[in-house]
C-alpha cells in the first residue's frame, strides 16, 4: 500500500502565525482570545497546556491577561470596546482577511452594498460583516440569484467578496451569474491562496487513490469543504480527527491511501496518523497469525466414546495402555510435569512416549524472566504444542503462545469491560511505544502514552505502566492501547476527593509539572495549582527555573481557589523565611548595616541590606555635598556602610544614609583635631602667649607703650643683683661729688 500526504496539508500561514504569536505571549503572561483560536479540539488542549485559553466576549476577560485577536479577526465594536476598557491586545488577523477588512471599508465609503459569498456564521464573515455594515451573505449561486431576482437589487452598486475558504468552484458560479444580471459590480477574488492550493491539490489526490483520509475538526468549515471536494473523486473518504480515530478498516484492501488535512490541523497529528498506518502494515507483514480451533488436551478423551471404567479409583490396564500410545498434534494445549531444568530448556513429562520439552525462550516475553525463580522440578506446568516430531521422538511446547492464547481471552475482556491492565515496554518506534500485556503485543501511540508532545519515550522502555486496551482485532492480531486514559482516570478520581477536601492553608506534596515566565504549575494530586513567580521566592527573581526545574518536588500550600472555574493559587515561599522577620529581629533604627548597591533611580539608590530586603538611600543621602546622578558616587554591586535611619513596618520599607556616616566621622575628626591642642607642651602655650603679649604691646597706644618701658626698666632694675646696684650708686654718688668740687674749689 501506498500512502501519499498532501503537500500543502495542514497549518496555513494565517493559523501559523496567530498560534506562534498566542506562544510568544503565553511565555509572559496568561493568554485570553476572543472564541476558539482554532477549530481544532486537540491543539486548543496543546495550547491551554501553555497558558492559552478562549472567553465568549470582552466581559470574560480576567485581569492580568494579555488578549490576542484571532486569525479569523473581529468587527470593529470589539476593538472599540477593549479601547473603551483600556484592555491592551494584540491583533493576530490573517493578513489576507485584514485586506478584505480595507475592501469592504472602502466600498460602504463609496456607498456600495457589500455582498460576501460564504458561511453567515462563521467567525471570519462575522468579522468582515461588521467592517462592511449592511452586508448580505449567500452560501451558494441559488440563494444568490433568489436575491437578486429582485430589480432593486440587481441595479445597485455592488462590492462581492468571498471568505477564504470558499470552495472555488462555488466562488465562481457566484461571479458568473453576478457578471450576466449586474453591471454595476466590482468583484474581489478573495480566496486565500493557500485555500485555493489545498483544495485543487485535494481533488487531484483523492483522484489517484482508492482510500481518502482528511484529518481535521469537523467543525471546521476548511475541513468540510476538503471533504466535500475528495468524495466528488473517490469513493473511499473519512474524516477524522486524530490517530485514535483511524481505524484499519479505512484502508484495508487498498494499494493506494491519500491523507489530506485543513487548515486547522497541526503537523503533529498528520505525523501520527501515518506513523500509526506504517506501524499496522509493519504489524501485519512481520507477524504470522496462527489459527487455533478447538484446541484439545492429552487429558481429555479426543472421541465421543466412554472413558474406560475405574476400579475403586484406580486406572484400569486399557487407560494407562491408551495414555501410552496416544499422539498429540501442532496446536493442542496440554498439561505436563516438570521433570528437569537445564540452562536451555525445561523438560516435561506429558504422558505420552514421546519426551517434551520447552526452550527457555519459549517461556515468556518477559526479559526480565528468570526460570530458576518462577519454576522448580515437580510443577505443574502448561503448555502449547509447537512441533511433534516422531522421527526423533520429541514434542516442542511453548508456555508464551498458551499465554498468549489465554492473554487474547483476557485482553478482549479488558477491552469489553474498560479493565486497566499492566504491562512491560518492550521498546519504542517512531509512532508510539510497544507494551507486552498477558503475551500480547500492545501497540500504545505516542499521543496515548502521557507524556507531553515531542518528550523522548525512550524512559519508557522496560517500565511496568497500567494501560486502558482500547482497541482489539484479533483477525490481525492487533491491540491498540492507551496509557493516557488510565492517566485521566486517576486524575479524575484525586481530584473529585482533592475539590471535597481543599481549603484555604491546606498543604500538599506535589510535582512541578511546568514553568511559565509568571509561574510555575504544580500537580497536587489530579489538579493543577500555579504557584505566581511573586509566592516562589521571598527574594527578586526573574525566572521561575532560579527556584525550581520541572519534575521536582514541592511543599505547597493553598493561598485560594476557585471550584467553578477549576482554579487553585499555591504558595510555595514560608513565613519563617521571610527576610523582613530576620531583618527586624537583627537591626533596628540607627545601627549600621554593610550593605550592597542593587539599582539605581533618578532619586536615589536601591541597596540590599539582606538576602530579599532592600533599602532606600535617596539622593540627599548618598554623599555630604550636592550630586546630579546616584550613579556619580555609587556602582551597581559596590559594598558599603549606611546608617539606618527609618523602618517603615506597615509598608515594609527601609530608609538608609551614607550622609549620616559621613557626617558622624568629620565630628569625630573635628574633637580629635581639638584634644589635640589641648594636649600640647606648656611651654608651646607660653610662647603662645608670649607672642600674643607682644602682639597686644605693638597695638597699644605710643604713651602706654613708653610706661610699661619705664615700668619695665625698674623692674628690671629692682630685680638687678644687689652688689651691682651698690656699685651704680656708689659711681653716682662719686660722680655729684666731683661735679660739687669742682663748682666750689673750696
Amino acid at each position: 500500500m501506498k500512502v501519499t500526504v498532501a503537500q500543502s496539508a495542514g497549518f496555513c500561514f494565517g493559523v501559523s502565525r496567530a498560534v506562534e504569536m498566542a506562544m510568544k505571549l503565553a511565555e509572559q503572561s496568561p493568554v485570553v482570545t476572543l472564541g476558539p483560536l482554532i477549530h481544532n479540539r486537540e491543539a486548543l488542549e496543546e495550547l491551554e497546556c501553555h497558558g492559552v485559553r478562549s472567553v465568549g466576549s470582552v466581559a470574560e476577560i480576567p485581569e492580568g491577561t494579555a488578549v490576542l485577536l484571532r486569525a479569523h479577526g473581529v468587527p470593529p465594536e470589539i476593538t472599540d470596546e477593549l479601547a473603551q476598557k483600556g484592555i491592551p491586545y494584540t491583533d493576530a488577523t490573517c493578513p489576507f482577511v485584514r485586506k478584505i477588512h480595507q475592501i469592504v471599508r472602502d466600498a460602504r465609503a463609496e456607498g456600495r452594498t457589500v455582498v460576501v459569498i460564504g458561511d453567515a456564521v462563521h467567525p471570519e464573515v462575522v468579522g468582515i460583516r461588521g467592517h462592511a455594515g449592511d452586508a448580505v451573505v449567500f452560501p451558494d449561486v441559488d440563494s444568490l440569484n433568489d436575491w437578486l431576482g429582485r430589480d432593486e437589487n440587481a441595479q445597485k452598486n455592488l462590492a462581492v467578496v468571498a471568505q477564504t475558504t470558499t470552495r472555488r468552484t462555488n466562488w465562481e458560479q457566484c461571479v458568473n451569474s453576478l457578471r450576466k444580471q449586474c453591471t454595476n459590480a466590482k468583484i474581489f477574488d478573495t480566496i486565500c491562496s493557500a485555500t485555493d492550493a489545498r483544495q485543487r491539490e485535494a481533488k487531484t489526490l483523492a483522484a489517484k487513490s482508492e482510500v481518502m483520509l482528511v484529518l481535521g475538526d469537523p467543525n471546521s468549515s476548511n475541513t468540510r469543504k476538503l471533504a466535500q471536494i475528495a468524495r466528488e473523486c473517490c469513493p473511499r473518504v473519512y474524516c477524522i480527527e486524530n490517530a485514535g480515530q483511524a481505524q484499519p478498516f479505512m484502508w484495508q484492501g487498498a494499494r493506494t491511501v491519500g491523507v489530506t488535512a485543513g487548515a486547522s490541523t497541526p503537523a503533529w497529528i498528520m505525523k501520527e496518523v501515518v506513523n500509526q498506518m506504517t506501524e499496522e502494515l509493519k504489524t501485519a507483514q512481520a507477524e504470522t497469525v496462527d489459527k487455533v480451533e478447538a484446541p484439545v488436551t492429552a487429558s481429555a478423551p479426543t472421541e465421543q466414546t466412554p472413558a474406560p471404567a475405574e476400579k475403586n479409583g484406580e486406572e484400569s490396564f486399557e487407560t494407562l495402555l491408551e495414555a501410552s500410545i496416544k499422539t498429540l498434534n501442532s496446536g493442542d494445549r496440554v498439561t505436563g510435569t516438570v521433570t528437569g531444568i537445564t540452562s536451555g530448556e525445561v523438560n516435561v513429562d506429558l504422558g505420552v512416549k514421546q519426551a517434551a520439552y520447552i526452550p527457555v525462550s519459549e517461556l515468556s516475553d518477559d526479559p526480565e524472566y528468570k526460570v530458576e525463580e518462577n519454576i522448580r522440578v515437580g510443577d505443574e506446568i502448561d503448555a502449547f504444542v509447537v512441533r511433534v516430531s516422531d522421527v526423533e521422538g520429541m514434542i516442542m511446547l511453548s508456555k508464551k503462545k498458551l499465554d498468549s492464547i489465554r492473554g487474547w481471552d483476557i485482553v478482549q475482556e479488558a477491552c469489553d469491560n474498560r479493565t486497566t491492565m499492566e504491562g512491560i515496554v518492550t521498546e519504542e518506534n517512531k509512532g508510539g511505544i510497544v507494551v507486552m500485556v498477558k503475551g500480547i503485543r500492545v501497540f500504545v501511540p505516542a499521543s496515548q502514552t502521557g507524556l507531553p508532545r515531542d518528550t523522548p519515550m525512550t524512559g519508557l522502555v522496560k517500565q511496568t505502566v497500567k494501560l486502558r486496551i482500547t482497541e482489539v482485532t484479533r483477525a490481525r492480531r492487533r491491540v491498540i492501547g492507551s496509557i493516557r486514559a488510565v492517566h485521566q482516570e486517576e486524575r479524575r478520581a484525586k481530584a473529585e476527593k482533592l475539590w471535597e477536601t481543599i481549603d484555604v492553608g491546606s498543604e500538599y506534596d506535589g510535582v512541578v509539572k511546568s514553568l511559565t515566565s509568571y509561574g510555575a504549575f504544580v500537580d497536587i494530586g489530579g489538579v493543577d495549582g500555579m504557584v505566581h513567580i511573586s509566592e516562589l521566592s521571598w527574594r527578586r527573581i526573574r525566572h521561575p527555573s532560579d527556584v525550581v526545574k520541572v519534575g521536582d518536588s514541592a511543599r505547597v500550600f493553598v493561598l485560594g481557589f476557585d471550584k467553578e472555574k477549576k482554579r487553585i493559587s499555591l504558595g510555595y515561599r514560608r513565613a519563617e523565611d521571610n527576610p523582613w522577620t530576620k531583618f527586624i529581629s537583627t537591626f533596628s533604627i540607627g545601627d549600621t548595616a554593610r550593605v550592597k548597591i542593587a539599582k539605581f533611580m533618578p532619586f536615589g539608590a536601591f541597596a540590599e541590606v539582606l538576602p530579599g530586603v532592600d533599602g532606600l538611600i535617596h539622593i540627599s543621602q548618598i554623599a555630604d555635598r550636592r550630586i546630579a546622578r546616584p550613579e556619580d558616587v555609587l556602582q551597581i554591586g559596590e559594598t558599603v556602610d549606611a546608617r539606618i535611619i527609618d523602618i517603615d513596618m506597615d509598608r515594609q520599607k527601609i530608609s538608609l544614609s551614607i550622609r549620616a556616616l559621613l557626617e558622624e566621622q568629620a565630628e569625630e575628626v573635628a574633637v580629635s583635631e581639638e584634644a589635640a591642642v589641648e594636649e600640647a607642651a606648656p611651654e608651646e602655650a607660653a610662647a603662645e602667649e608670649v607672642v600674643s603679649e607682644a602682639a597686644a604691646v605693638k597695638e597699644a597706644a605710643p604713651e602706654e607703650v613708653a610706661a610699661k618701658e619705664a615700668v619695665s626698666e625698674e623692674v628690671v632694675a629692682e630685680e638687678a643683683v644687689p652688689e651691682e646696684a651698690v656699685a651704680e650708686e656708689t659711681v653716682a654718688e662719686e660722680a655729684a661729688a666731683e661735679e660739687a668740687t669742682a663748682e666750689d674749689p673750696q
